[in-house]
Protein backbone atom coordinates (compact mmCIF):
# COMPACT_ATOMS: atom_id res chain seq x y z
CA UNK A 1 0.00 0.00 0.00
CA UNK A 2 1.60 3.55 -1.27
CA UNK A 3 1.63 6.76 0.31
CA UNK A 4 -0.64 8.39 -1.81
CA UNK A 5 -3.17 5.11 -1.42
CA UNK A 6 -3.03 6.78 2.78
CA UNK A 7 -3.06 10.19 2.14
CA UNK A 8 -4.44 11.05 -0.97
CA UNK A 9 -8.86 11.31 -1.30
CA UNK A 10 -10.44 8.71 -3.25
CA UNK A 11 -13.18 10.09 -5.60
CA UNK A 12 -16.54 8.65 -4.41
CA UNK A 13 -15.22 7.25 -1.53
CA UNK A 14 -17.56 9.23 0.76
CA UNK A 15 -20.59 9.22 -1.44
CA UNK A 16 -23.10 7.60 1.33
CA UNK A 17 -25.79 9.40 3.41
CA UNK A 18 -23.13 10.30 5.71
CA UNK A 19 -21.05 12.34 3.49
CA UNK A 20 -23.95 14.19 2.79
CA UNK A 21 -24.03 15.77 6.27
CA UNK A 22 -22.91 19.55 6.90
CA UNK A 23 -19.03 19.62 6.69
CA UNK A 24 -19.46 21.52 9.93
CA UNK A 25 -21.40 18.55 11.58
CA UNK A 26 -18.49 17.21 13.83
CA UNK A 27 -17.38 20.94 14.37
CA UNK A 28 -20.86 21.51 16.05
CA UNK A 29 -20.44 17.34 17.74
CA UNK A 30 -17.50 18.83 19.68
CA UNK A 31 -18.87 22.38 20.76
CA UNK A 32 -22.30 19.99 21.61
CA UNK A 33 -20.13 17.76 23.81
CA UNK A 34 -17.91 20.72 25.52
CA UNK A 35 -21.63 22.16 26.43
CA UNK A 36 -22.67 18.73 27.62
CA UNK A 37 -19.62 18.54 30.09
CA UNK A 38 -19.79 21.94 30.80
CA UNK A 39 -23.52 21.24 32.44
CA UNK A 40 -22.45 17.77 34.08
CA UNK A 41 -19.31 20.07 35.50
CA UNK A 42 -21.81 22.88 36.72
CA UNK A 43 -24.30 20.56 38.72
CA UNK A 44 -23.49 18.71 42.13
CA UNK A 45 -23.65 15.48 40.62
CA UNK A 46 -22.97 12.18 42.74
CA UNK A 47 -20.59 9.81 41.05
CA UNK A 48 -20.67 6.02 41.82
CA UNK A 49 -17.43 4.96 43.83
CA UNK A 50 -14.86 3.12 42.24
CA UNK A 51 -11.60 1.81 42.66
CA UNK A 52 -8.84 4.04 43.98
CA UNK A 53 -10.95 7.47 43.88
CA UNK A 54 -8.64 8.97 45.99
CA UNK A 55 -6.37 9.56 43.21
CA UNK A 56 -9.06 12.49 42.13
CA UNK A 57 -7.68 14.24 45.77
CA UNK A 58 -4.63 14.97 44.22
CA UNK A 59 -6.29 17.31 42.08
CA UNK A 60 -7.97 18.84 44.78
CA UNK A 61 -4.77 19.56 46.63
CA UNK A 62 -2.72 20.84 43.47
CA UNK A 63 -5.75 23.32 42.95
CA UNK A 64 -5.57 24.67 46.48
CA UNK A 65 -2.00 24.71 46.73
CA UNK A 66 -2.12 26.48 43.12
CA UNK A 67 -4.89 29.29 44.31
CA UNK A 68 -2.23 29.68 47.44
CA UNK A 69 0.34 30.84 45.30
CA UNK A 70 2.28 27.75 44.99
CA UNK A 71 3.78 25.76 41.46
CA UNK A 72 4.38 22.79 40.41
CA UNK A 73 7.73 21.77 40.86
CA UNK A 74 9.08 25.16 41.97
CA UNK A 75 6.79 24.56 45.28
CA UNK A 76 5.84 21.22 45.54
CA UNK A 77 6.59 17.59 44.35
CA UNK A 78 4.07 16.21 41.52
CA UNK A 79 4.59 13.24 39.57
CA UNK A 80 3.70 14.89 36.22
CA UNK A 81 3.43 17.64 34.24
CA UNK A 82 1.83 21.37 35.69
CA UNK A 83 -0.41 21.70 32.54
CA UNK A 84 -3.28 19.28 33.82
CA UNK A 85 -3.95 20.87 37.78
CA UNK A 86 -3.87 24.63 36.14
CA UNK A 87 -6.15 23.68 34.16
CA UNK A 88 -8.09 21.23 36.47
CA UNK A 89 -7.68 24.68 38.70
CA UNK A 90 -9.29 26.94 35.90
CA UNK A 91 -12.18 25.00 35.45
CA UNK A 92 -12.66 24.41 39.39
CA UNK A 93 -12.62 28.64 39.33
CA UNK A 94 -15.46 28.50 36.55
CA UNK A 95 -17.25 25.15 37.99
CA UNK A 96 -17.07 25.13 41.80
CA UNK A 97 -18.94 22.42 42.73
CA UNK A 98 -17.91 19.77 40.11
CA UNK A 99 -17.66 16.22 40.89
CA UNK A 100 -13.77 15.70 41.50
CA UNK A 101 -13.60 12.42 39.21
CA UNK A 102 -15.15 14.84 36.31
CA UNK A 103 -12.82 17.79 37.37
CA UNK A 104 -9.88 15.63 36.45
CA UNK A 105 -11.17 13.32 33.91
CA UNK A 106 -11.77 16.36 31.87
CA UNK A 107 -9.13 18.75 32.88
CA UNK A 108 -7.25 18.35 29.60
CA UNK A 109 -10.25 19.22 27.46
CA UNK A 110 -9.43 23.01 27.01
CA UNK A 111 -6.76 21.75 24.98
CA UNK A 112 -7.87 18.70 23.56
CA UNK A 113 -11.53 20.19 21.88
CA UNK A 114 -9.63 23.05 20.02
CA UNK A 115 -7.15 20.52 18.00
CA UNK A 116 -9.89 18.05 17.46
CA UNK A 117 -11.53 21.03 16.04
CA UNK A 118 -9.03 21.87 13.87
CA UNK A 119 -8.37 18.33 12.74
CA UNK A 120 -11.97 18.41 12.03
CA UNK A 121 -11.90 21.11 10.29
CA UNK A 122 -9.01 20.29 7.85
CA UNK A 123 -10.24 16.39 6.97
CA UNK A 124 -14.23 16.80 7.22
CA UNK A 125 -14.65 18.98 4.00
CA UNK A 126 -12.31 16.39 1.92
CA UNK A 127 -13.44 12.93 3.88
CA UNK A 128 -16.23 13.08 6.11
CA UNK A 129 -16.95 9.43 7.02
CA UNK A 130 -13.09 9.12 8.17
CA UNK A 131 -13.60 12.53 9.87
CA UNK A 132 -16.86 10.94 11.57
CA UNK A 133 -15.38 8.07 12.18
CA UNK A 134 -11.89 9.49 13.52
CA UNK A 135 -14.30 11.94 16.00
CA UNK A 136 -16.65 9.79 17.64
CA UNK A 137 -14.60 7.03 19.26
CA UNK A 138 -12.67 10.17 20.29
CA UNK A 139 -15.24 11.97 22.07
CA UNK A 140 -16.28 8.39 23.39
CA UNK A 141 -13.39 7.61 25.37
CA UNK A 142 -13.16 11.28 26.40
CA UNK A 143 -16.52 11.00 27.88
CA UNK A 144 -16.41 9.43 31.20
CA UNK A 145 -13.45 8.34 33.96
CA UNK A 146 -13.23 4.79 33.02
CA UNK A 147 -10.45 2.69 32.03
CA UNK A 148 -9.83 -0.28 30.54
CA UNK A 149 -8.98 -2.82 33.15
CA UNK A 150 -11.38 -3.43 35.75
CA UNK A 151 -9.96 -3.57 39.43
CA UNK A 152 -13.50 -4.40 41.30
CA UNK A 153 -16.55 -5.98 40.48
CA UNK A 154 -18.91 -3.31 41.57
CA UNK A 155 -19.70 -0.96 39.28
CA UNK A 156 -18.24 2.45 39.95
CA UNK A 157 -16.27 5.01 37.91
CA UNK A 158 -12.02 4.92 38.19
CA UNK A 159 -10.87 7.83 40.14
CA UNK A 160 -7.22 6.94 39.14
CA UNK A 161 -5.57 7.38 35.32
CA UNK A 162 -6.50 10.60 34.63
CA UNK A 163 -3.21 11.68 33.36
CA UNK A 164 -2.86 8.73 31.35
CA UNK A 165 -6.24 8.44 29.90
CA UNK A 166 -5.54 12.25 28.61
CA UNK A 167 -2.04 11.37 27.13
CA UNK A 168 -3.76 8.83 25.19
CA UNK A 169 -6.15 11.35 24.08
CA UNK A 170 -3.13 13.62 23.13
CA UNK A 171 -1.45 10.78 21.45
CA UNK A 172 -4.70 9.65 19.26
CA UNK A 173 -4.71 13.07 18.34
CA UNK A 174 -1.46 13.15 17.70
CA UNK A 175 -1.03 10.35 15.27
CA UNK A 176 -4.60 11.30 13.51
CA UNK A 177 -2.55 14.71 12.59
CA UNK A 178 0.61 13.06 11.12
CA UNK A 179 -1.80 10.66 9.12
CA UNK A 180 -4.91 12.51 7.69
CA UNK A 181 -3.80 16.35 7.85
CA UNK A 182 -2.92 17.75 4.85
CA UNK A 183 -2.61 21.72 5.06
CA UNK A 184 1.18 22.35 5.91
CA UNK A 185 1.22 25.45 8.24
CA UNK A 186 -1.77 23.53 10.13
CA UNK A 187 0.29 20.05 10.63
CA UNK A 188 2.81 21.53 12.05
CA UNK A 189 0.87 23.77 14.47
CA UNK A 190 -0.74 20.60 15.57
CA UNK A 191 2.54 18.88 15.92
CA UNK A 192 4.06 21.56 18.07
CA UNK A 193 0.91 22.20 19.73
CA UNK A 194 0.22 18.56 21.12
CA UNK A 195 4.27 17.31 21.50
CA UNK A 196 3.88 20.89 23.94
CA UNK A 197 0.96 19.63 25.90
CA UNK A 198 2.19 15.78 26.36
CA UNK A 199 5.65 16.99 27.83
CA UNK A 200 3.80 19.79 29.88
CA UNK A 201 1.11 16.57 31.02
CA UNK A 202 3.42 13.31 31.34
CA UNK A 203 7.42 13.03 29.93
CA UNK A 204 6.62 9.37 29.00
CA UNK A 205 3.77 11.01 26.38
CA UNK A 206 6.67 12.98 25.04
CA UNK A 207 8.86 10.58 24.26
CA UNK A 208 5.99 8.22 23.20
CA UNK A 209 4.98 11.34 20.67
CA UNK A 210 8.57 12.14 19.69
CA UNK A 211 8.74 8.30 18.51
CA UNK A 212 5.83 9.43 16.25
CA UNK A 213 7.55 12.08 15.19
CA UNK A 214 10.11 10.49 14.17
CA UNK A 215 9.08 7.62 11.95
CA UNK A 216 6.65 10.54 10.28
CA UNK A 217 10.17 12.14 9.79
CA UNK A 218 11.71 9.20 8.49
CA UNK A 219 9.18 7.81 6.23
CA UNK A 220 8.57 11.08 4.54
CA UNK A 221 5.31 12.22 6.14
CA UNK A 222 7.19 14.83 7.44
CA UNK A 223 9.59 17.36 6.21
CA UNK A 224 12.74 18.45 7.73
CA UNK A 225 11.42 21.70 7.66
CA UNK A 226 8.40 20.83 9.31
CA UNK A 227 9.69 18.76 12.44
CA UNK A 228 12.54 21.80 13.11
CA UNK A 229 9.45 24.60 12.83
CA UNK A 230 7.57 22.26 15.38
CA UNK A 231 10.53 21.81 17.31
CA UNK A 232 11.41 25.42 17.39
CA UNK A 233 7.57 26.39 18.66
CA UNK A 234 7.73 24.17 21.06
CA UNK A 235 11.03 24.47 23.02
CA UNK A 236 10.60 28.41 22.57
CA UNK A 237 7.25 28.06 24.18
CA UNK A 238 9.40 25.91 26.81
CA UNK A 239 11.92 28.62 27.00
CA UNK A 240 9.31 31.31 27.49
CA UNK A 241 7.42 29.29 30.21
CA UNK A 242 10.84 28.92 32.18
CA UNK A 243 11.98 32.22 31.67
CA UNK A 244 8.40 33.99 32.89
CA UNK A 245 7.99 30.97 36.08
CA UNK A 246 10.77 29.17 36.35
CA UNK A 247 8.90 25.70 36.35
CA UNK A 248 10.21 23.64 32.88
CA UNK A 249 13.68 23.24 34.86
CA UNK A 250 11.73 22.39 37.90
CA UNK A 251 9.46 20.05 36.24
CA UNK A 252 12.55 18.02 35.02
CA UNK A 253 14.14 18.01 38.41
CA UNK A 254 10.88 16.22 39.61
CA UNK A 255 10.83 13.73 37.19
CA UNK A 256 14.60 13.00 37.50
CA UNK A 257 14.11 12.38 41.42
CA UNK A 258 10.88 10.34 40.20
CA UNK A 259 13.31 8.45 38.18
CA UNK A 260 15.81 7.74 40.77
CA UNK A 261 12.32 6.42 43.03
CA UNK A 262 11.26 4.06 40.69
CA UNK A 263 14.02 1.39 39.52
CA UNK A 264 11.69 -1.59 38.74
CA UNK A 265 12.75 -3.57 35.73
CA UNK A 266 11.21 -3.61 32.46
CA UNK A 267 10.32 -6.93 32.21
CA UNK A 268 7.72 -7.41 34.52
CA UNK A 269 6.00 -4.76 33.61
CA UNK A 270 5.90 -5.80 29.84
CA UNK A 271 4.18 -9.30 31.02
CA UNK A 272 1.97 -7.61 33.12
CA UNK A 273 1.10 -5.06 30.59
CA UNK A 274 1.01 -8.53 27.67
CA UNK A 275 -1.83 -10.17 30.33
CA UNK A 276 -3.81 -6.94 30.85
CA UNK A 277 -4.30 -6.59 27.21
CA UNK A 278 -4.08 -9.80 25.55
CA UNK A 279 -7.50 -9.50 24.36
CA UNK A 280 -5.60 -6.33 21.75
CA UNK A 281 -2.20 -7.69 21.79
CA UNK A 282 -2.89 -11.23 20.57
CA UNK A 283 -5.01 -10.64 17.87
CA UNK A 284 -2.67 -7.36 17.13
CA UNK A 285 0.51 -9.29 16.59
CA UNK A 286 -1.45 -11.81 14.19
CA UNK A 287 -2.75 -9.03 12.11
CA UNK A 288 0.69 -7.80 12.18
CA UNK A 289 1.75 -11.44 10.57
CA UNK A 290 -1.01 -11.53 8.14
CA UNK A 291 0.15 -7.77 6.83
CA UNK A 292 3.24 -8.70 6.85
CA UNK A 293 2.74 -11.91 4.50
CA UNK A 294 0.93 -9.81 2.50
CA UNK A 295 3.33 -7.41 2.16
CA UNK A 296 5.88 -10.25 1.60
CA UNK A 297 3.55 -11.68 -1.55
CA UNK A 298 3.55 -8.60 -2.97
CA UNK A 299 7.56 -8.35 -3.06
CA UNK A 300 9.65 -6.69 -1.24
CA UNK A 301 11.27 -3.19 -1.96
CA UNK A 302 14.44 -2.76 -4.21
CA UNK A 303 15.92 0.74 -3.83
CA UNK A 304 15.47 3.31 -0.52
CA UNK A 305 12.10 5.22 -1.84
CA UNK A 306 10.37 2.10 -2.32
CA UNK A 307 11.34 0.93 1.22
CA UNK A 308 10.51 4.03 2.34
CA UNK A 309 7.21 3.96 0.62
CA UNK A 310 6.44 0.70 1.93
CA UNK A 311 7.21 2.03 5.66
CA UNK A 312 4.80 4.60 5.39
CA UNK A 313 2.03 1.83 4.56
CA UNK A 314 -0.51 1.31 7.76
CA UNK A 315 1.20 -1.65 8.74
CA UNK A 316 4.15 0.21 9.50
CA UNK A 317 2.49 2.68 11.86
CA UNK A 318 1.06 -0.02 13.09
CA UNK A 319 3.66 -1.84 14.25
CA UNK A 320 5.71 1.40 15.37
CA UNK A 321 2.68 2.45 17.04
CA UNK A 322 2.26 -0.83 19.07
CA UNK A 323 5.88 -0.49 20.34
CA UNK A 324 5.83 3.28 21.40
CA UNK A 325 2.07 2.65 22.72
CA UNK A 326 3.47 -0.17 24.90
CA UNK A 327 6.82 1.38 26.30
CA UNK A 328 4.49 4.43 27.17
CA UNK A 329 1.95 1.93 28.80
CA UNK A 330 4.40 -0.19 31.02
CA UNK A 331 4.72 2.81 32.90
CA UNK A 332 1.40 2.85 33.84
CA UNK A 333 -1.59 2.06 36.04
CA UNK A 334 -5.00 2.68 34.68
CA UNK A 335 -5.46 3.87 31.12
CA UNK A 336 -7.23 3.70 27.71
CA UNK A 337 -4.79 1.14 26.69
CA UNK A 338 -3.99 1.52 22.57
CA UNK A 339 -6.65 3.57 21.61
CA UNK A 340 -4.30 5.34 20.19
CA UNK A 341 -3.99 2.75 17.11
CA UNK A 342 -7.76 3.99 15.81
CA UNK A 343 -6.44 5.91 13.56
CA UNK A 344 -4.18 3.93 11.63
CA UNK A 345 -6.64 0.70 12.34
CA UNK A 346 -9.11 2.99 10.36
CA UNK A 347 -6.74 3.23 7.39
CA UNK A 348 -6.06 -0.50 7.18
CA UNK A 349 -9.88 -0.70 7.24
CA UNK A 350 -10.34 1.18 4.28
CA UNK A 351 -7.33 -0.09 2.24
CA UNK A 352 -8.71 -3.97 2.81
CA UNK A 353 -12.32 -3.49 2.45
CA UNK A 354 -11.64 -2.28 -1.25
CA UNK A 355 -9.33 -5.36 -1.57
CA UNK A 356 -12.25 -7.87 -3.01
CA UNK A 357 -10.45 -9.71 -4.62
CA UNK A 358 -7.62 -10.64 -2.02
CA UNK A 359 -7.76 -13.63 -0.70
CA UNK A 360 -6.73 -12.55 2.74
CA UNK A 361 -9.61 -9.99 2.67
CA UNK A 362 -11.33 -11.58 5.11
CA UNK A 363 -8.62 -12.72 7.64
CA UNK A 364 -7.45 -8.95 7.19
CA UNK A 365 -11.42 -7.37 8.41
CA UNK A 366 -11.37 -10.03 11.21
CA UNK A 367 -8.37 -9.29 12.71
CA UNK A 368 -8.97 -5.19 12.02
CA UNK A 369 -12.17 -5.87 14.20
CA UNK A 370 -10.52 -8.43 16.84
CA UNK A 371 -8.33 -5.13 17.77
CA UNK A 372 -10.68 -2.29 17.38
CA UNK A 373 -13.71 -3.46 18.95
CA UNK A 374 -12.29 -4.64 22.89
CA UNK A 375 -11.61 -1.31 23.86
CA UNK A 376 -14.89 0.24 22.97
CA UNK A 377 -16.91 -2.48 24.27
CA UNK A 378 -15.60 -2.63 27.70
CA UNK A 379 -15.21 0.86 28.02
CA UNK A 380 -19.41 1.20 27.00
CA UNK A 381 -20.22 -1.89 29.10
CA UNK A 382 -18.24 -1.01 32.26
CA UNK A 383 -19.34 3.13 31.94
CA UNK A 384 -23.23 1.99 31.47
CA UNK A 385 -22.85 -0.47 34.93
CA UNK A 386 -21.94 2.30 36.22
CA UNK A 387 -24.76 4.75 35.24
CA UNK A 388 -27.26 1.90 35.41
CA UNK A 389 -26.31 1.15 38.82
CA UNK A 390 -26.56 5.03 39.92
CA UNK A 391 -30.21 4.91 40.89
CA UNK A 392 -29.97 2.17 43.33
CA UNK A 393 -26.92 3.68 45.08
CA UNK A 394 -27.31 6.01 47.74
CA UNK A 395 -25.25 9.36 47.74
CA UNK A 396 -22.91 9.37 51.42
CA UNK A 397 -23.71 11.69 54.16
CA UNK A 398 -20.56 13.91 53.82
CA UNK A 399 -21.58 17.45 54.28
CA UNK A 400 -18.07 19.29 55.40
CA UNK A 401 -16.45 17.84 52.10
CA UNK A 402 -18.21 19.46 49.82
CA UNK A 403 -17.54 18.60 46.01
CA UNK A 404 -15.04 15.54 47.70
CA UNK A 405 -18.33 14.16 48.94
CA UNK A 406 -20.25 13.95 45.95
CA UNK A 407 -20.10 9.97 45.58
CA UNK A 408 -22.65 7.42 46.08
CA UNK A 409 -21.98 3.71 46.53
CA UNK A 410 -24.53 0.46 47.43
CA UNK A 411 -26.38 0.98 50.55
CA UNK A 412 -24.48 -2.40 51.60
CA UNK A 413 -21.25 -1.18 51.10
CA UNK A 414 -22.04 2.43 52.92
CA UNK A 415 -23.14 0.29 56.33
CA UNK A 416 -20.03 -2.00 55.82
CA UNK A 417 -17.59 1.35 55.82
CA UNK A 418 -19.09 2.76 58.68
CA UNK A 419 -19.36 -0.21 60.58
CA UNK A 420 -15.36 -0.49 59.32
CA UNK A 421 -14.20 2.77 60.43
CA UNK A 422 -15.66 2.12 64.14
CA UNK A 423 -13.83 -1.25 63.55
CA UNK A 424 -10.26 0.12 62.73
CA UNK A 425 -10.91 2.75 65.61
CA UNK A 426 -11.78 0.31 68.36
CA UNK A 427 -9.20 -2.66 67.02
CA UNK A 428 -5.35 -0.66 65.95
CA UNK A 429 -3.94 -3.18 67.74
CA UNK A 430 -4.64 -6.01 65.54
CA UNK A 431 -3.93 -3.75 62.50
CA UNK A 432 -0.43 -2.44 64.13
CA UNK A 433 0.48 -6.06 63.94
CA UNK A 434 -0.18 -6.37 60.31
CA UNK A 435 1.38 -3.80 59.99
CA UNK A 436 4.78 -5.35 61.56
CA UNK A 437 4.74 -8.17 59.04
CA UNK A 438 4.63 -6.13 56.27
CA UNK A 439 0.94 -6.89 55.53
CA UNK A 440 -2.58 -4.49 54.53
CA UNK A 441 -5.72 -5.40 55.89
CA UNK A 442 -6.90 -6.53 52.34
CA UNK A 443 -3.89 -6.83 49.64
CA UNK A 444 -6.26 -4.99 47.28
CA UNK A 445 -7.02 -2.50 50.02
CA UNK A 446 -7.21 0.75 47.46
CA UNK A 447 -9.39 -0.82 45.10
CA UNK A 448 -11.74 -1.71 47.13
CA UNK A 449 -15.02 0.70 46.92
CA UNK A 450 -16.22 0.12 50.79
CA UNK A 451 -12.60 1.34 51.55
CA UNK A 452 -12.61 4.18 49.59
CA UNK A 453 -15.98 5.18 51.34
CA UNK A 454 -14.37 4.42 54.85
CA UNK A 455 -10.97 6.54 54.07
CA UNK A 456 -13.83 9.25 53.02
CA UNK A 457 -15.37 8.99 56.59
CA UNK A 458 -11.97 9.28 58.06
CA UNK A 459 -11.76 12.04 56.18
CA UNK A 460 -14.67 13.58 58.03
CA UNK A 461 -14.16 12.45 61.08
CA UNK A 462 -10.84 13.94 61.01
CA UNK A 463 -12.11 17.26 59.90
CA UNK A 464 -14.92 17.25 62.49
CA UNK A 465 -12.37 16.88 65.85
CA UNK A 466 -9.47 19.59 64.07
CA UNK A 467 -12.95 21.92 64.57
CA UNK A 468 -13.92 20.89 67.50
CA UNK A 469 -10.34 21.11 68.64
CA UNK A 470 -9.75 24.57 67.72
CA UNK A 471 -12.79 25.65 69.19
CA UNK A 472 -12.38 24.29 72.26
CA UNK A 473 -8.42 25.11 72.73
CA UNK A 474 -8.92 28.68 71.13
CA UNK A 475 -6.54 28.33 68.76
CA UNK A 476 -6.08 28.40 64.85
CA UNK A 477 -4.30 26.06 63.29
CA UNK A 478 -2.64 28.01 60.82
CA UNK A 479 -1.78 24.49 58.25
CA UNK A 480 -1.56 20.84 58.58
CA UNK A 481 0.02 18.21 56.83
CA UNK A 482 -1.63 14.50 56.57
CA UNK A 483 0.36 11.23 56.97
CA UNK A 484 -1.26 9.66 53.60
CA UNK A 485 -1.04 9.27 50.12
CA UNK A 486 -3.11 12.14 49.95
CA UNK A 487 -3.87 15.06 51.58
CA UNK A 488 -7.49 17.13 51.33
CA UNK A 489 -7.42 18.80 54.36
CA UNK A 490 -5.51 22.10 54.12
CA UNK A 491 -7.94 22.63 50.62
CA UNK A 492 -10.79 21.90 53.21
CA UNK A 493 -10.06 23.78 56.31
CA UNK A 494 -8.92 26.62 53.99
CA UNK A 495 -5.51 27.02 55.08
CA UNK A 496 -2.06 27.44 53.20
CA UNK A 497 -0.10 24.31 52.67
CA UNK A 498 3.41 23.79 53.54
CA UNK A 499 5.86 24.02 50.73
CA UNK A 500 8.39 21.20 49.49
CA UNK A 501 5.41 17.66 50.32
CA UNK A 502 4.36 16.09 47.36
CA UNK A 503 1.39 15.88 45.66
CA UNK A 504 0.00 12.43 46.24
CA UNK A 505 2.91 10.59 48.49
CA UNK A 506 3.71 6.96 47.92
CA UNK A 507 6.41 5.56 49.68
CA UNK A 508 7.67 3.32 46.80
CA UNK A 509 7.39 5.59 43.88
CA UNK A 510 6.68 9.25 44.31
CA UNK A 511 8.06 10.05 47.99
CA UNK A 512 11.28 12.46 47.17
CA UNK A 513 13.71 12.56 50.12
CA UNK A 514 13.62 15.21 52.99
CA UNK A 515 15.23 18.74 52.22
CA UNK A 516 16.21 21.51 54.44
CA UNK A 517 13.71 23.54 53.03
CA UNK A 518 10.99 21.00 53.19
CA UNK A 519 12.21 20.46 57.32
CA UNK A 520 11.67 24.28 57.78
CA UNK A 521 7.89 23.85 56.23
CA UNK A 522 6.81 21.57 58.02
CA UNK A 523 8.51 23.09 61.57
CA UNK A 524 6.35 25.67 60.65
CA UNK A 525 3.22 24.10 60.44
CA UNK A 526 1.36 23.75 63.63
CA UNK A 527 -0.15 20.41 62.97
CA UNK A 528 1.07 16.85 61.90
CA UNK A 529 -1.93 14.85 61.22
CA UNK A 530 -1.65 10.97 61.39
CA UNK A 531 -4.47 9.08 60.20
CA UNK A 532 -4.96 5.34 61.74
CA UNK A 533 -8.42 3.62 60.55
CA UNK A 534 -6.09 1.40 59.68
CA UNK A 535 -3.03 1.77 60.07
CA UNK A 536 -1.35 0.47 57.00
CA UNK A 537 2.76 -0.46 55.86
CA UNK A 538 2.24 3.01 53.73
CA UNK A 539 0.70 5.18 56.55
CA UNK A 540 4.00 3.58 58.67
CA UNK A 541 6.25 4.31 55.61
CA UNK A 542 5.13 7.78 56.06
CA UNK A 543 5.40 8.17 59.59
CA UNK A 544 9.03 6.51 59.18
CA UNK A 545 9.86 9.17 56.44
CA UNK A 546 8.73 12.26 58.07
CA UNK A 547 9.68 11.26 61.90
CA UNK A 548 12.18 13.78 61.90
CA UNK A 549 9.61 16.55 61.41
CA UNK A 550 7.42 14.39 64.76
CA UNK A 551 10.49 15.30 67.01
CA UNK A 552 9.83 17.44 70.09
CA UNK A 553 5.76 17.65 69.01
CA UNK A 554 3.02 16.78 71.48
CA UNK A 555 1.24 13.69 70.74
CA UNK A 556 -2.88 14.34 70.97
CA UNK A 557 -5.00 11.88 70.09
CA UNK A 558 -7.93 13.80 68.61
CA UNK A 559 -10.35 11.22 67.19
CA UNK A 560 -10.36 7.32 67.49
CA UNK A 561 -8.72 7.22 64.33
CA UNK A 562 -6.62 10.38 64.06
CA UNK A 563 -3.76 11.36 66.36
CA UNK A 564 -2.27 14.94 65.65
CA UNK A 565 1.65 16.18 66.43
CA UNK A 566 0.99 19.56 67.63
CA UNK A 567 3.78 21.94 67.45
CA UNK A 568 4.69 23.69 70.59
CA UNK A 569 3.34 27.64 70.60
CA UNK A 570 7.13 29.93 70.27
Amino acid sequence: MSTGEISAARPGADGDRLARFPAAGPSLTILGFAGMAGLALALPLALPLGPNAWDSVAYLDAIHRIRSGQTPGLDFFAPVGPLGYYLAAALARLFPHAQPALLANWALLPVLLPALLLLMADLAPRRPRQAWALLLPFLLFAALPINLHALYASPGFDGYGHYNRQVVLLLYLLVATLLFTQRRALRIGLVAGLMLVLFLTKITGAVTGTMLVGYALLVGRLTLVEVAAAAAITILALLGLELSTGLIFAYLADILELLGLNTGGMLPRILTLASVKFNVLAPLLALLGVLGFAAWRQGLPRSLAGLRTAADAPVGWLAVGLVALALFETQNSGSLEFVALWPVLLLLLGHWWRQRDNPLRTLVLVLIMLVALPSPLIYVERGMRAVLAAPTYRTLDLPELGPLGQVSAKPDLIARARTMLDHYGANPQAYRDLVARGLSPSHFLSTEIDYQATWLMEVQQGLRAITAWEAANRRRLNRVFTLDFVDPMNALLGRVPPRGVPVGADPTRTLPRLDADTMAELAATDAILAPQCPPTPDREALRRHFQPALEGRERIALAPCWDMYLRKRP
